[in-house]
């Protein structure tokens, strides 16, 4: 590799934190309460195993709840799941795993109907038929909504009424995860966790378990606008990093095409603009009133997502603007399709119905994360990894529209086969070493989500990756023990932790491909039809290694 960048170095290996001062006891402990974590929790219901769920606010703040588009699986007869496959890989641009496709795609459609089996509500024709939609990047109607653009709040709904009702689950609310507790032959044995409000007032406490499953999300948050919640900062991965598993393909961050513009000095969480209005025809437009997606694609305006934020980023260089235009004003029964996205366009001055809306790129989905195998598992023994926080290889280099919620139904359910066929016996957790170094001042936030949105954004370069992983560095060489253990230092942290690998990582890639764009690279390069592996060294140090698609990480795989 010739890349100007160093890796980041100096990261802690475990987190400053008080020892536990509390504890509870169940067969799997669960992090994060979204479509992944949940469905996990009743899988493992189902096999008779006890289960914590810990999630970080309330157990429906994740992300689950804000996708608007919908769920995608084959169920037309004039579908197939072959052309589901098809996509899915063209989408990722050489760098999906043909296994765990072909599982998402021949598997998904027997778990969407679960879902509905525990009560999910999709919308139907009169007849009672699922309406199917289109986005981008699908070669047919495939994906299936609720209540026109609320799907997300709808499953989140359904999975946290059935988990509810459940006695076997211990709900743990207000909980941010810190550090993994293993046993004496290194496998998780459970997690330190702060709970507000819960024994000693800093709240530290332990989840004693059998196996750890962590379904936290995304890490949105690592940038200064995104369209996920508070909630995504990254917490699953830099344990998973802290704990020594192996992350992958952290350098593709997706970034939505059309994220609602609030304004140049906007910061956090952005409404989203789903593409399923450019499934039911709007169209992107740029200050002149041009359709300037005609002729990028064959698809148009429904191209993969990478495509369209690229050409709304040239755009944007080209006029020396913040934003292009979506143009609804066609649709038929915009306002009751869509009611949740106009009324987040109402809301900031815009009328879909009768206006041009405006819409920008913003850092979206992560379709990298902690390494598993086809059965959930990460490469630290007892440790599984379900959702955005995992990479099962199914999104490569660029997650296909609406195929998310879809992989967190296909692994979970194989989460919860693995868990009812091969949990151990508890084991006690070993002592920790201590923290090997302090935690960010939480005023050094700003500077990782502002260098990470100018240097490790949409468009990319050698120098501004090299500036990146500098500032990070020298962050990282500031960790000291002066600051007071606490959710903003450990946030703060986090977001050091998975900055550092996503820089790291994007650096060390030197073409473009999928949803990595490198100016100074701009082809896409068969010698880079690799993933890269991202390992945190007991010295801190973060370390990047070549593997070609289709090798596992831990041989027996």
């Amino acid at each position: 590799m010739t890349s100007l960048a160093a890796p980041v170095t100096g990261l802690p290996t475990r987190l400053a934190a008080p020892a536990p001062g509390w504890e509870l006891t169940a067969d799997v402990c669960v992090v994060g309460s979204g479509i992944a974590g949940l469905c996990v929790a009743l899988h493992a219901r189902a096999a008779g195993l006890s289960v914590a769920v810990v999630t970080k606010v309330r157990v429906d703040d994740g992300s689950t709840r804000w996708a608007q588009g919908g769920i995608a699986a084959v169920l037309d007869p004039a579908d197939t799941p072959e052309a589901h496959a098809r996509d899915t890989e063209v989408a990722g641009v050489g760098l999906c795993e043909p296994d765990a496709v072909s599982l998402l795609v021949y598997e998904g459609p027997g778990r969407l109907r679960q879902l509905i089996d525990w009560g999910a509500a999709f919308d139907r024709d009169p007849t009672g038929r699922l309406l199917l939609t289109r986005e981008g990047g699908h070669s047919a109607d495939r994906i299936v909504h609720a209540g026109g653009d609320a799907t997300g709040s709808e499953v989140q709904r359904a999975l946290q009424d059935a988990v509810r009702a459940d006695p076997g689950v211990t709900l743990v609310e207000h909980a941010m995860v810190l550090d993994l507790l293993t046993d004496a032959t290194g496998r998780a044995a459970g997690v330190t966790l702060h709970v507000l409000g819960e024994g000693s007032a800093d709240g530290v406490g332990a989840v004693r378990a059998r196996a750890v499953v962590l379904a936290t999300g995304g890490m949105g948050q690592v940038y200064a606008a995104t369209t996920n919640p508070p909630v995504s900062t990254g917490d699953g991965v830099a344990l998973g990093l802290r704990a020594g598993a192996v992350a992958t393909d952290l350098e593709f961050v997706q970034f939505h095409p059309t994220a609602l513009y609030l304004g140049p000095g906007a910061r956090g969480q952005q409404p989203l603009v789903s593409e399923a209005l450019r499934g039911e025809g709007a169209v992107l437009r740029d200050g002149a009133g041009e359709r300037f997606m005609l002729g990028v694609h064959p698809l148009a305006e429904l191209a993969p997502r990478d495509v369209v934020a690229k050409a709304i980023t040239r755009v944007q260089l080209r006029d020396g603007v913040d934003h292009v235009w979506l143009d609804a004003r066609g649709l038929p029964d915009v306002a009751r399709r869509f009611p949740t996205i106009v009324a987040s366009c109402r809301a900031a001055g815009v009328d879909p119905v009768t206006d041009l809306v405006p819409v920008t790129p913003a850092a979206h989905y992560a379709s990298g994360g902690l390494v598993t195998d086809l059965a959930g598992r990460t490469t630290v023994p007892g440790l599984y990894a379900c959702g955005e926080v995992a990479c099962t290889g199914v999104h490569g280099a660029n997650r296909l529209a609406s195929n998310s919620l879809l992989e967190g139904l296909v692994f979970a359910a194989r989460i919860g086969a693995e868990l009812a066929a091969a949990l151990p016996p508890s084991a006690p957790a070993v002592a920790s070493a201590a923290a090997s170094s302090g935690l960010l001042d939480p005023g050094g936030r700003r500077v990782v989500t502002e260098t990470m949105s100018a240097r490790v954004g949409a468009l990319r370069s050698g120098a501004g990756l090299a500036e990146a992983t500098g500032r990070l560095a020298a962050l990282a060489e500031g960790l000291g023990p002066d600051v007071a253990p606490g959710v903003a230092g450990w946030e703060a942290t986090d977001l050091l932790t998975v900055a550092g690998a996503l820089a790291t990582a994007a650096a060390a890639r030197e073409e473009t491909r999928g949803c990595h764009w490198r100016e100074d690279h701009p082809g896409t390069e068969e010698d880079w039809r690799v993933h890269l592996d991202v390992r945190l060294e007991d010295d801190g140090a973060l370390q990047v290694t070549r593997r070609p698609v289709g090798a596992a990480v831990v041989q027996g795989w």
